[in-house]
């Protein structure tokens, strides 16, 4: 691989290879030299990619939480769809190439040290859909915001879980009927909302709707 490669190009070339080399001769016998070697690049340019050896197993994971972080910096007409959506585009990336997706997750199950910083990284996805909320929503309760990110943060990964599994594919209508499901059961999915008299308008919430989603739907029909 030249090292005159676009950027995008250059990391996926050295994840290929340094997960090859993982399920080779084991991660940790797996120099960062090995590495760099099988990839076709010097030393100091990975280091200038990456970290160390455990950051290109997560690789993905930090440009993804980039862009959801430009993503939810955005303004959206619903703050509860946008946090959906974001998982969304997580599971769409890895559903892409699931097969890559797999040998990463292989090699996360057999390292302890790996599997730790796994848990780090579903919670700061956790934590990106909570804050985006309470940010998004002024005066929600804040165990409102953190159920809601849990609750879109195990559903996604129950799903991953199916397609890392594999070798079925599961296509992302399956995490979007879950999320659907989740709006739901929160009480702050998108019901049926049919044009009444300008002089009355009558709404009807369910029980469980934290009231600031309340006030702001309010505020966005009347």
């Amino acid at each position: 691989m030249s090292e005159t490669s676009s950027p995008s190009a250059a990391r996926n070339a050295v994840v290929a290879a340094a997960l090859d080399l993982f399920a080779l001769q084991g991660f940790e016998a797996t120099s960062v030299d090995q590495i760099a070697q099988a990839a076709g690049i010097s030393r100091s340019t990975f280091f200038r990619q990456f970290g160390g050896k455990d950051d290109v197993v997560f690789a993905d994971h930090e440009l993804l939480l980039g862009q959801l972080r430009t993503y939810l910096s955005a303004e959206h007409g619903n703050p509860w769809e946008a946090v959906c959506e974001a998982s969304m585009q997580v599971y769409r990336h890895f559903a892409a190439d699931p097969e890559l997706a797999r040998r990463r997750y292989t090699i996360v199950r057999g390292v302890p040290a790996l599997r730790d910083r796994e848990i780090v990284m579903v919670f700061r996805y956790e934590r990106l859909f909570d804050e985006y909320l309470r940010r998004a929503l002024p005066g929600l309760d804040p165990l409102d915001a953190v159920a809601f990110a849990a609750l879109v943060t195990a559903v996604h990964n129950h799903v991953l879980r199916q397609l890392l599994r594999g070798p079925k594919k599961v296509p992302a209508t399956v995490l979007r009927r879950a999320l659907d499901q989740s709006l739901e059961r929160f009480g702050v999915g998108e019901g049926p909302r049919d044009a009444a008299s300008d002089d009355v308008v009558v709404a009807v919430f369910p029980r469980r709707m934290p009231p600031a989603e309340i006030a702001r739907r309010l505020q966005s029909d009347l």
